[in-house]
């Protein structure tokens, strides 16, 4: 099981944590909600729960929960920017479908 996160996402999240001025890491996890039934969250983390996944890339700790690591196995993060809008981009192969705004996936 494994979580990844490309250059330039790993990259924003060290610069978020370093604007931040604390945390270990950023915690990815899934809620159920949406129009497809779950949606991706994303928070900082200041500290490990003792249950929780540690995947490390360039640097940044990817913090998960055991339930959500089920659904979110193989995702790699990446950060788009794309003309004016920019944002992070989940790219989860359990994924079986997206809404169109990409908020929320179903499994």
């Amino acid at each position: 099981m494994a979580i990844s996160l490309s250059e330039a996402a790993a990259s924003r999240v060290r610069a978020f944590l370093d604007n931040r001025g604390k945390g270990v890491g950023l915690r990815l996890g899934v809620k159920t909600t949406g129009c497809s039934g779950m949606a991706y969250v994303l928070e900082f983390v200041d500290e490990i729960n003792d249950e929780d996944e540690v995947f490390e890339h360039s640097g940044v700790k990817v913090i998960i929960d055991p339930k959500s690591l089920v659904y979110l196995d193989g995702t790699q993060l990446d950060y788009v920017k794309e003309g004016l809008n920019e944002g992070f981009e989940f790219n989860n192969p359990n994924a079986k479908s997206e809404c169109g705004c990409g908020e929320s996936f179903n499994v």
